[in-house]
Protein backbone atom coordinates (compact mmCIF):
# COMPACT_ATOMS: atom_id res chain seq x y z
CA UNK A 1 0.00 0.00 0.00
CA UNK A 2 1.28 3.48 -0.86
CA UNK A 3 1.95 5.79 2.32
CA UNK A 4 -0.65 8.28 2.18
CA UNK A 5 0.66 12.18 2.12
CA UNK A 6 -0.37 12.57 6.07
CA UNK A 7 2.59 10.24 6.66
CA UNK A 8 4.64 11.67 4.41
CA UNK A 9 3.73 15.67 4.29
CA UNK A 10 6.14 16.69 7.52
CA UNK A 11 8.91 14.27 5.82
CA UNK A 12 8.47 15.94 2.70
CA UNK A 13 7.96 19.87 4.50
CA UNK A 14 11.33 18.82 6.49
CA UNK A 15 13.13 17.80 3.39
CA UNK A 16 12.09 20.99 1.78
CA UNK A 17 13.25 23.78 4.83
CA UNK A 18 16.17 24.59 2.36
CA UNK A 19 14.11 25.84 0.07
CA UNK A 20 11.58 27.43 1.95
CA UNK A 21 12.81 30.55 4.46
CA UNK A 22 11.80 30.48 8.30
CA UNK A 23 9.72 33.48 7.63
CA UNK A 24 8.00 32.03 4.71
CA UNK A 25 7.13 28.49 6.62
CA UNK A 26 5.66 30.50 9.47
CA UNK A 27 3.80 33.05 7.16
CA UNK A 28 2.26 29.74 5.58
CA UNK A 29 1.58 27.95 9.13
CA UNK A 30 -0.11 31.46 10.41
CA UNK A 31 -2.81 31.27 7.10
CA UNK A 32 -2.92 27.40 7.54
CA UNK A 33 -3.80 28.23 11.28
CA UNK A 34 -7.38 30.47 9.88
CA UNK A 35 -8.50 27.58 8.06
CA UNK A 36 -10.61 25.81 10.84
CA UNK A 37 -11.85 21.82 10.22
CA UNK A 38 -15.25 22.39 10.51
CA UNK A 39 -15.75 19.49 13.31
CA UNK A 40 -14.12 22.08 15.41
CA UNK A 41 -11.71 19.10 15.85
CA UNK A 42 -8.33 20.92 15.41
CA UNK A 43 -6.89 23.87 13.00
CA UNK A 44 -5.02 23.05 9.85
CA UNK A 45 -1.51 24.63 11.36
CA UNK A 46 -2.02 21.96 14.16
CA UNK A 47 -2.32 19.09 11.40
CA UNK A 48 1.15 20.55 9.94
CA UNK A 49 2.54 20.96 13.61
CA UNK A 50 1.83 17.02 14.12
CA UNK A 51 2.47 14.99 10.97
CA UNK A 52 -1.41 14.73 9.76
CA UNK A 53 -1.35 16.64 6.34
CA UNK A 54 -4.18 15.36 4.57
CA UNK A 55 -4.07 18.29 1.58
CA UNK A 56 -7.57 17.58 1.04
CA UNK A 57 -10.80 20.17 1.77
CA UNK A 58 -11.13 19.88 5.42
CA UNK A 59 -15.26 19.75 4.55
CA UNK A 60 -14.37 16.28 2.44
CA UNK A 61 -12.00 15.20 5.43
CA UNK A 62 -12.71 11.90 4.86
CA UNK A 63 -10.69 11.81 1.44
CA UNK A 64 -6.98 12.37 1.39
CA UNK A 65 -5.18 11.97 -2.54
CA UNK A 66 -1.99 9.58 -1.67
CA UNK A 67 1.38 9.76 -3.53
CA UNK A 68 0.55 7.22 -6.05
CA UNK A 69 -2.69 8.79 -6.63
CA UNK A 70 -0.51 12.53 -7.22
CA UNK A 71 2.02 10.56 -9.45
CA UNK A 72 -1.15 9.14 -11.35
CA UNK A 73 -2.72 12.46 -12.13
CA UNK A 74 0.61 14.15 -12.76
CA UNK A 75 1.79 11.97 -15.30
CA UNK A 76 -1.58 11.34 -17.37
CA UNK A 77 -1.91 15.35 -17.14
CA UNK A 78 1.26 15.56 -19.11
CA UNK A 79 0.77 12.42 -21.36
CA UNK A 80 -2.36 14.66 -23.03
CA UNK A 81 -0.73 17.68 -23.20
CA UNK A 82 1.95 15.42 -24.90
CA UNK A 83 -1.50 15.23 -27.22
CA UNK A 84 -3.27 17.80 -26.81
CA UNK A 85 -1.78 20.98 -25.94
CA UNK A 86 -2.57 24.18 -28.21
CA UNK A 87 0.15 25.76 -30.16
CA UNK A 88 0.75 28.90 -28.59
CA UNK A 89 3.66 30.99 -30.03
CA UNK A 90 4.54 32.07 -26.12
CA UNK A 91 5.28 28.57 -25.04
CA UNK A 92 7.16 27.15 -28.59
CA UNK A 93 10.81 26.59 -27.90
CA UNK A 94 12.54 29.69 -29.39
CA UNK A 95 10.34 31.93 -27.52
CA UNK A 96 12.50 33.89 -25.35
CA UNK A 97 12.25 34.76 -21.65
CA UNK A 98 11.19 38.37 -22.97
CA UNK A 99 8.53 36.84 -25.82
CA UNK A 100 7.04 34.97 -22.24
CA UNK A 101 7.06 37.48 -20.16
CA UNK A 102 5.27 39.53 -22.63
CA UNK A 103 2.52 36.91 -23.08
CA UNK A 104 2.13 37.18 -19.43
CA UNK A 105 1.22 40.85 -19.28
CA UNK A 106 -1.26 40.31 -22.37
CA UNK A 107 -2.64 37.30 -20.91
CA UNK A 108 -3.62 38.65 -17.30
CA UNK A 109 -7.62 38.94 -17.29
CA UNK A 110 -7.62 38.50 -21.33
CA UNK A 111 -8.38 34.86 -23.84
CA UNK A 112 -5.73 33.74 -25.16
CA UNK A 113 -7.04 34.38 -28.50
CA UNK A 114 -7.55 38.22 -27.92
CA UNK A 115 -3.62 38.15 -27.01
CA UNK A 116 -2.37 36.05 -30.22
CA UNK A 117 -2.23 39.20 -32.70
CA UNK A 118 -1.39 41.70 -30.27
CA UNK A 119 1.67 39.48 -28.77
CA UNK A 120 2.91 39.05 -32.70
CA UNK A 121 2.88 42.32 -33.72
CA UNK A 122 4.40 43.48 -30.50
CA UNK A 123 7.20 41.35 -30.89
CA UNK A 124 7.88 41.95 -34.45
CA UNK A 125 7.95 46.15 -33.37
CA UNK A 126 9.66 45.62 -30.11
CA UNK A 127 11.61 41.59 -29.75
CA UNK A 128 13.83 42.92 -26.69
CA UNK A 129 13.09 45.55 -23.10
CA UNK A 130 16.16 47.43 -25.17
CA UNK A 131 13.54 47.93 -27.98
CA UNK A 132 10.77 49.12 -25.94
CA UNK A 133 12.57 51.30 -24.44
CA UNK A 134 13.36 53.56 -27.30
CA UNK A 135 9.68 54.18 -27.84
CA UNK A 136 7.22 56.39 -26.42
CA UNK A 137 5.21 55.22 -23.55
CA UNK A 138 2.08 56.24 -25.26
CA UNK A 139 3.11 54.31 -28.75
CA UNK A 140 3.14 50.93 -26.42
CA UNK A 141 -0.50 52.22 -25.25
CA UNK A 142 -1.61 52.57 -28.90
CA UNK A 143 0.25 49.16 -29.55
CA UNK A 144 -1.72 47.82 -26.78
CA UNK A 145 -4.78 48.41 -28.64
CA UNK A 146 -8.14 46.74 -27.14
CA UNK A 147 -6.88 44.23 -25.16
CA UNK A 148 -8.11 46.09 -22.10
CA UNK A 149 -6.25 47.42 -18.92
CA UNK A 150 -4.20 49.16 -21.11
CA UNK A 151 -2.02 50.31 -17.41
CA UNK A 152 -0.31 46.60 -18.21
CA UNK A 153 1.22 48.66 -21.53
CA UNK A 154 2.53 51.15 -19.30
CA UNK A 155 4.26 49.08 -16.25
CA UNK A 156 5.45 46.59 -19.11
CA UNK A 157 7.33 49.79 -20.89
CA UNK A 158 8.54 51.01 -17.39
CA UNK A 159 9.62 46.67 -16.93
CA UNK A 160 11.76 47.21 -20.01
CA UNK A 161 13.55 50.23 -18.99
CA UNK A 162 14.45 48.63 -16.03
CA UNK A 163 15.57 45.45 -17.11
CA UNK A 164 17.88 47.85 -19.92
CA UNK A 165 19.22 49.66 -17.16
CA UNK A 166 19.14 47.29 -13.88
CA UNK A 167 19.81 43.90 -15.67
CA UNK A 168 21.81 44.13 -19.01
CA UNK A 169 18.80 44.01 -20.91
CA UNK A 170 18.07 40.43 -19.65
CA UNK A 171 15.20 39.24 -18.40
CA UNK A 172 16.12 38.45 -14.50
CA UNK A 173 15.54 34.50 -13.50
CA UNK A 174 15.81 35.08 -9.58
CA UNK A 175 12.71 35.95 -7.91
CA UNK A 176 13.41 38.88 -6.16
CA UNK A 177 14.48 40.64 -9.49
CA UNK A 178 11.26 39.85 -10.81
CA UNK A 179 9.19 41.08 -8.45
CA UNK A 180 11.21 44.41 -8.31
CA UNK A 181 9.58 45.03 -11.87
CA UNK A 182 6.97 47.55 -12.58
CA UNK A 183 3.55 45.12 -12.92
CA UNK A 184 5.13 41.64 -11.60
CA UNK A 185 3.68 40.30 -8.85
CA UNK A 186 3.88 36.80 -7.32
CA UNK A 187 2.20 34.88 -9.78
CA UNK A 188 4.07 36.25 -13.00
CA UNK A 189 7.21 36.34 -11.50
CA UNK A 190 6.16 32.04 -10.85
CA UNK A 191 5.23 31.86 -14.38
CA UNK A 192 8.33 33.63 -16.09
CA UNK A 193 10.41 31.83 -13.52
CA UNK A 194 8.48 28.16 -14.68
CA UNK A 195 7.99 28.74 -18.35
CA UNK A 196 10.94 31.07 -19.16
CA UNK A 197 13.61 29.29 -17.36
CA UNK A 198 12.08 26.08 -16.65
CA UNK A 199 11.97 26.30 -12.81
CA UNK A 200 10.16 24.68 -10.00
CA UNK A 201 7.42 27.06 -9.44
CA UNK A 202 3.92 26.79 -8.04
CA UNK A 203 1.65 28.59 -10.50
CA UNK A 204 -1.72 29.19 -9.54
CA UNK A 205 -3.91 30.98 -11.88
CA UNK A 206 -7.62 30.23 -11.96
CA UNK A 207 -7.57 27.39 -14.71
CA UNK A 208 -4.75 25.30 -12.41
CA UNK A 209 -6.91 26.18 -9.45
CA UNK A 210 -10.34 24.74 -10.79
CA UNK A 211 -8.32 21.34 -11.34
CA UNK A 212 -6.54 21.30 -7.73
CA UNK A 213 -10.44 21.78 -6.40
CA UNK A 214 -11.92 19.80 -8.02
CA UNK A 215 -9.08 16.89 -8.11
CA UNK A 216 -8.18 17.38 -4.65
CA UNK A 217 -10.65 19.21 -2.47
CA UNK A 218 -13.93 17.62 -4.28
CA UNK A 219 -15.77 20.95 -4.80
CA UNK A 220 -16.90 22.57 -8.16
CA UNK A 221 -14.67 25.67 -7.78
CA UNK A 222 -11.75 27.21 -5.68
CA UNK A 223 -12.50 29.95 -3.33
CA UNK A 224 -11.87 33.89 -3.84
CA UNK A 225 -7.53 33.27 -3.12
CA UNK A 226 -5.93 30.60 -2.51
CA UNK A 227 -5.72 28.96 1.14
CA UNK A 228 -2.47 27.21 2.61
CA UNK A 229 -3.63 24.06 1.98
CA UNK A 230 -4.24 24.66 -1.51
CA UNK A 231 -0.70 26.06 -1.91
CA UNK A 232 0.10 22.63 0.12
CA UNK A 233 -1.44 20.84 -2.11
CA UNK A 234 -0.16 22.61 -5.22
CA UNK A 235 3.22 21.70 -3.60
CA UNK A 236 2.68 18.36 -3.24
CA UNK A 237 1.79 17.63 -7.11
CA UNK A 238 4.51 19.70 -8.69
CA UNK A 239 7.22 17.07 -9.59
CA UNK A 240 10.76 17.55 -7.37
CA UNK A 241 12.22 17.41 -11.01
CA UNK A 242 12.37 21.78 -12.69
CA UNK A 243 12.02 20.70 -16.20
CA UNK A 244 9.25 18.13 -15.37
CA UNK A 245 7.29 20.91 -12.44
CA UNK A 246 7.67 23.76 -15.72
CA UNK A 247 5.80 21.07 -17.67
CA UNK A 248 3.24 20.10 -15.15
CA UNK A 249 2.69 23.94 -14.59
CA UNK A 250 1.43 24.72 -17.91
CA UNK A 251 -0.17 21.13 -18.43
CA UNK A 252 -2.32 21.23 -15.66
CA UNK A 253 -3.09 25.10 -16.88
CA UNK A 254 -4.17 23.32 -20.57
CA UNK A 255 -6.27 20.67 -18.64
CA UNK A 256 -7.83 23.46 -16.76
CA UNK A 257 -8.58 25.63 -19.96
CA UNK A 258 -9.64 23.04 -22.63
CA UNK A 259 -11.59 20.34 -20.28
CA UNK A 260 -11.64 20.87 -16.53
CA UNK A 261 -13.74 24.83 -17.77
CA UNK A 262 -15.29 26.54 -15.47
CA UNK A 263 -19.15 25.49 -17.18
CA UNK A 264 -19.40 22.48 -19.14
CA UNK A 265 -16.58 20.58 -17.89
CA UNK A 266 -15.53 17.57 -20.72
CA UNK A 267 -15.33 15.27 -17.86
CA UNK A 268 -15.38 12.24 -20.02
CA UNK A 269 -12.35 14.03 -21.81
CA UNK A 270 -10.46 14.46 -19.03
CA UNK A 271 -7.03 12.25 -18.44
CA UNK A 272 -7.76 11.94 -14.57
CA UNK A 273 -11.70 11.47 -14.79
CA UNK A 274 -11.76 8.00 -12.34
CA UNK A 275 -8.79 9.85 -10.05
CA UNK A 276 -11.24 12.79 -9.73
CA UNK A 277 -12.76 13.80 -6.38
CA UNK A 278 -15.14 16.21 -7.57
CA UNK A 279 -16.61 13.04 -9.81
CA UNK A 280 -16.52 10.39 -7.34
CA UNK A 281 -18.87 12.87 -5.39
CA UNK A 282 -21.15 12.93 -8.36
CA UNK A 283 -19.82 16.37 -9.64
CA UNK A 284 -21.71 18.38 -7.13
CA UNK A 285 -22.94 22.19 -7.38
CA UNK A 286 -20.55 25.14 -6.31
CA UNK A 287 -22.88 25.96 -2.85
CA UNK A 288 -20.23 29.03 -2.38
CA UNK A 289 -21.45 32.95 -3.31
CA UNK A 290 -22.91 33.15 -6.47
CA UNK A 291 -20.32 34.14 -9.06
CA UNK A 292 -20.87 37.53 -10.85
CA UNK A 293 -18.99 38.03 -14.16
CA UNK A 294 -17.32 41.90 -14.48
CA UNK A 295 -19.80 43.67 -16.36
CA UNK A 296 -18.41 46.13 -18.88
CA UNK A 297 -21.77 47.38 -20.93
CA UNK A 298 -21.85 51.30 -19.74
CA UNK A 299 -19.19 51.25 -16.74
CA UNK A 300 -16.39 53.77 -15.79
CA UNK A 301 -14.00 50.78 -18.09
CA UNK A 302 -16.24 51.27 -21.35
CA UNK A 303 -16.15 54.66 -20.96
CA UNK A 304 -12.16 54.92 -20.73
CA UNK A 305 -12.20 52.43 -23.16
CA UNK A 306 -13.79 55.09 -25.91
CA UNK A 307 -11.59 57.81 -24.52
CA UNK A 308 -8.28 55.92 -25.47
CA UNK A 309 -9.45 54.73 -28.48
CA UNK A 310 -10.24 58.50 -29.55
CA UNK A 311 -6.64 58.81 -28.39
CA UNK A 312 -4.83 56.23 -30.20
CA UNK A 313 -6.19 57.20 -33.50
CA UNK A 314 -4.79 60.70 -33.56
CA UNK A 315 -0.79 61.13 -33.08
CA UNK A 316 -2.17 65.22 -32.33
CA UNK A 317 -3.08 66.55 -29.33
CA UNK A 318 -7.28 65.71 -29.03
CA UNK A 319 -9.69 68.67 -27.68
CA UNK A 320 -11.65 68.93 -24.67
CA UNK A 321 -14.95 68.96 -27.01
CA UNK A 322 -13.60 66.05 -29.83
CA UNK A 323 -13.55 64.16 -26.09
CA UNK A 324 -16.47 65.22 -24.75
CA UNK A 325 -18.30 64.00 -27.63
CA UNK A 326 -17.02 60.19 -27.84
CA UNK A 327 -19.12 59.85 -24.96
CA UNK A 328 -22.67 59.99 -24.40
CA UNK A 329 -22.49 60.78 -20.15
CA UNK A 330 -20.33 64.06 -19.91
CA UNK A 331 -20.05 63.77 -16.60
CA UNK A 332 -19.26 60.27 -16.61
CA UNK A 333 -16.71 61.06 -19.11
CA UNK A 334 -14.70 63.76 -17.25
CA UNK A 335 -14.23 61.36 -14.24
CA UNK A 336 -13.18 58.84 -16.39
CA UNK A 337 -10.41 61.11 -17.91
CA UNK A 338 -9.44 61.99 -14.66
CA UNK A 339 -8.58 58.08 -13.84
CA UNK A 340 -7.10 58.01 -17.08
CA UNK A 341 -4.76 61.23 -16.13
CA UNK A 342 -4.07 59.61 -12.92
CA UNK A 343 -3.03 56.67 -13.80
CA UNK A 344 -0.63 58.19 -16.33
CA UNK A 345 -2.24 56.69 -19.50
CA UNK A 346 -3.06 60.53 -20.81
CA UNK A 347 -1.45 64.20 -20.49
CA UNK A 348 -2.28 67.34 -20.62
CA UNK A 349 -0.99 69.04 -24.06
CA UNK A 350 -1.70 72.70 -24.35
CA UNK A 351 -5.62 72.78 -24.96
CA UNK A 352 -6.06 69.44 -25.28
CA UNK A 353 -5.05 65.52 -24.36
CA UNK A 354 -2.16 63.32 -25.14
CA UNK A 355 -0.84 60.17 -24.88
CA UNK A 356 1.97 60.17 -22.97
CA UNK A 357 4.80 60.73 -25.11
Amino acid sequence: MAPSLESTAWTRLEARRRRVSPGERSQLLDQAATERDPRGASTASEAIEHCSVTLMSLRVHDRQISVRRARAVVGRVLGWYAEHARDLPWRRPEATPWAIMVSEFMLQQTPVERVREPWHAWLERWPTPNSLTTAAPGDAVRAWGRLGYPRRALRLHQAAQMITNDFDGRVPEDRESLLSLPGVGSYTAAAIRSFAYGRREIVLDTNVRRVLARIGFGVALPGPVPTALERLLAEELAPEQPQRAARWAIASMELGALVCRARNPLCDACPVQDLCAWRRVGNPAWVGPPRRGQTYQGTDRQCRGALLALLRSSHDPVEDHQLAAAWHDVAQGRRALASLVTDGLVVPVGSGWSLPS
